[in-house]
């Protein structure tokens, strides 16, 4: 029985679907809507353009993955615990999922997930066509069940 999902959720349509898919499809299980900043997102590289230039982007990409998070969880009926994280889409997801990445600023590891639920993007590439990049490596090393939806 799936007792905690993590659902990554990136601010597509796709994702919000992923997460009312595991919201319907397991009723009685603890979702977590994951969003990741990833600092290669940033245009400022990581020496800035400017003095405080990385310090802006972070707040920015921080106010707006909380926005993403609250969009997406206001599209379910239900409770759905949140999380922001910083680093690489893929090995952020695989840590929280396994419970390698501390919950808040405590050392403790946090609780592994039963479960993990994403969306496809199908974006680039002849081998990601029908998953997405994220997606595939995700399948590819989980060690957990993983739901793709598309």
């Amino acid at each position: 029985m799936t007792k905690r999902i993590l659902v990554a959720v990136d601010g597509s349509t796709e994702a919000t679907e992923a997460l009312q898919f595991a919201a319907s499809e397991w009723p009685d299980a603890d979702l977590t809507a994951l969003h990741v900043i990833n600092p290669a997102d940033s245009a400022t590289g990581a020496e800035g353009g400017f003095p405080g230039a990385a310090d802006q982007w972070y707040e920015s990409a921080k106010q707006r993955g909380e926005r993403i998070l609250n969009e997406a969880v206001g599209a379910v009926e239900r409770d759905v615990e949140t999380r922001l994280e910083v680093g690489r889409p893929t090995t952020t997801i695989l840590a929280v999922a396994g419970g390698e990445k501390p919950v808040g600023e405590g050392n403790d590891p946090g609780e592994p997930f039963d479960h993990v639920v994403l969306a496809s993007q199908g974006r680039t590439g002849l081998s990601r066509v029908l998953l997405g990049s994220v997606a595939e490596a995700v399948v590819r090393r989980a060690e957990v069940p993983v739901t793709v939806v598309r």
